[in-house]
């Protein structure tokens, strides 16, 4: 708010006040990075989480977790939606791209093609060569933006192991800051938890770099709302000991504990979709 420079934004039509590349570290061991100074719906980031591990693309498998209403249908691009294979498809999203990567092995067409399970590789990677430099998972496949409902944001991860300790770094090219990315900080430090259990490793660090990070001119008094609030202590994550395969995670395996935290602060979604 301080020092962003304010840019028009041609696709929503609100502008932004805007930074590039700014970087957000946290010590896992300090707490989890839950907003405190409103409040952070948790059940629905658990739910986008596990409906993204599960390689689905139709929402209606993340309506049955309780998922976040950012996935209906006045967020998804329309060109898209006219040409979607069945009702509820939102395309090639982060989760397919994760868990069913479309690996051509034959010739110059789809004759042959093969799903590259990222996820998988990734643990068994980390399992069997900790300190290697390849332990990265995308998002941003260029071939399939045309299959997408909406162009992935948090676009591309790679863990670092060292000392027994499990981090993550992740790249997010367009950054909400009021809306969107404490939800996405939560999210990648559940999955980095997750990660670190099913490795048998302990949490280390999430680091996210934020692209485009803004914040939209008509959140701006939201923003000095929360501003104005007294962080609280962090809380703590339980995950359930019990579980040691990375889609074996349910809901009930999750827990925030000790949450405290501000009343929660609304503020409109720019979609783009408007007229």
């Amino acid at each position: 708010m301080v020092n962003g420079v304010d840019r028009p934004d041609n696709r929503t039509g609100v502008p932004t006040r805007a930074m590039f590349s700014p970087q957000f570290r946290h010590d896992m061991t300090l707490g989890f990075p839950a907003m405190t100074t409103k409040k952070l719906f948790f059940d629905k980031v658990k739910a986008e989480l596990l409906f993204f591990l599960s390689g689905s693309q139709n929402i209606e498998d993340l309506e049955k977790l309780g998922g976040t209403k950012i996935w209906d249908g006045d967020t998804f691009n329309h060109t898209w939606v006219l040409k979607a294979k069945f009702p509820g498809d939102m395309g090639r999203i982060y989760g397919v791209q994760w868990r069913k990567w479309r690996k051509i092995s034959s010739g110059k067409d789809w004759f042959g093609v093969e799903a590259v399970d990222q996820i998988k590789n990734l643990i068994d990677m980390i399992k069997a060569n900790p300190s290697g430099r390849r332990l990265v998972v995308t998002a941003w496949n260029p071939g399939e933006l045309d299959e997408v409902c909406l162009p992935p944001c948090h676009a591309f991860f790679q863990c670092f192991v060292a000392d027994g300790r499990l981090s993550l770094g992740m790249y997010q090219r367009s950054c909400d800051m009021f809306l969107g990315v404490p939800f996405n900080i939560a999210s990648y430090a559940l999955l980095l938890s997750m990660l670190a259990q099913v490795c048998n490793l302990a949490r280390g660090e999430l680091v996210v770099t934020l692209g485009d990070a803004h914040v939209y001119h008509n959140h701006f008094e939201a923003v000095y709302e929360q501003l104005s609030r007294e962080p609280y202590d962090l809380p703590t994550l339980w995950l359930n000991p019990e579980v040691k395969d990375i889609d074996s995670f349910k809901m009930e395996d999750i827990k925030l504990l000790d949450y405290k935290h501000h009343p929660p602060i609304k503020a409109e979604l720019n979609t783009g979709n408007k007229t």
